[in-house]
């Protein structure tokens, strides 16, 4: 499903997410009293943590403007009120979109990619590729902010699926997702050329499969040292049980709002660590304890610079056009994705 979420973990849909922050009522764990960054930190420095994998939900992207789905009042599932939905999850149920698609073409007008940019935690896990450290990243958002901060696609799994292709809901048959974008921006219904049913992007909703690559996550998991949990409330199935899939002693940090899944339990597994309060201020205090600050900073000035090119005749150039140019350049210098991905992570060694 999307991934889409302040702090929680929804199918498919997630930043731009589906609310995967946690907003509940119920008082905040304080965070460990075990120096949970400086931990963590003095593990990274020691050379113990170099397969890390982050697992993911919509609060890494708030920083970024977009909204997660459960905040009251803000969050994109308050936004649907007018649709009189049974339930607010049901605008990614595949059997209601398939009555009714126009909840879910609401919502995905403010959650293709596009008009936001990645923040300085998508650097920050960015980084961990560029310094060699990051196994696999997990998302459950859908606002492909992960790419376009420069993560390769060999080392992301979109659990929830993405907008960069769309199909038939009914018959599969592939759709252009740019026409699936223009119609849906332009409140108009994508349709089928083939069978005539609606078109959706590729987003999981409840009720279909998730991609197959989720489940390198057998592979991934174990041979895990550190697990890095952000952004995310653990809500949603399977994806909340990953985090569990790690051997016990390898240690788990999570940087979150709430403390939310294993982490609300008392004791803590012996290896568990968390930080708790405003994200992006977690992860650039991280970044503090670590040594790359400025890494970071100078990492998202070169990012931009090459994923925005020159205006020229006064025209905007869309991200679309701008991440196909940075596809195209990585394309000649590397020959592949994967190569890509090994170049970028060796070259801070």
């Amino acid at each position: 499903m999307l991934n889409g979420s302040t702090d929680s973990s929804q199918p498919g849909h997630s930043s731009g997410s589906r609310s995967d922050q946690d907003t509940s009522s119920a008082l905040p764990v304080k965070s460990s009293s075990r120096g949970g960054l400086a931990s963590v930190a003095r593990l990274v420095k020691l050379g113990r943590c170099k397969k890390v994998v982050v697992v993911a939900g919509a609060g890494i992207s708030t920083a970024s403007g977009i909204p997660d789905f459960r905040t009251p009042g803000t969050g994109l599932y308050a936004n649907l009120e007018k649709y009189n939905i049974p339930y607010p999850e049901a605008v990614f149920n595949i059997d209601y979109f398939s009555n009714d698609p126009q909840p879910f073409f609401s919502l995905a007008k403010a959650l293709y990619p596009g008009s936001h940019r990645p923040n300085y935690i998508h650097y920050f896990i960015r980084m961990l590729h560029h310094k060699g450290l990051l196994l696999r990243m997990y998302t459950q958002n859908i606002d492909g902010l992960e790419k376009l901060c420069g993560i390769p696609d060999d080392k992301l799994v979109e659990a929830h699926g993405s907008f960069a292709t769309a199909s038939c809901h009914l018959c599969y048959t592939a759709y252009p997702a740019e026409d699936a974008k223009h119609a849906i921006m332009n409140d108009n219904v994508p349709i089928c050329t083939f069978c005539a049913a609606t078109v959706k992007p590729d987003v999981v909703f409840f009720g279909e499969d998730l991609p197959q690559k989720y489940f390198l996550h057998t592979k991934d998991f174990p041979k895990a040292d550190l697990l890095i949990i952000m952004g995310t409330s653990l809500q949603i199935e399977p994806f909340a049980s990953l985090v569990n899939t790690v051997r016990s002693t390898v240690p788990r940090l999570l940087l979150n709002r709430h403390a939310v899944g294993p982490f609300e339990k008392v004791p803590l597994r012996r290896g568990d660590h968390m930080e708790l309060g405003d994200l992006e201020d977690t992860v650039r205090r991280f970044a503090k304890i670590l040594g790359w600050s400025d890494e970071i900073e100078e990492l998202m000035r070169s990012q931009e610079t090459l994923s925005i090119p020159p205006l020229m005749s006064g025209q905007t150039p869309s991200v679309e056009t701008c991440r196909s140019k940075q596809g195209a350049q990585r394309a000649a210098s590397s020959g592949s994705e994967e190569t890509d991905s090994e170049t970028d992570s060796k070259s801070s060694a």
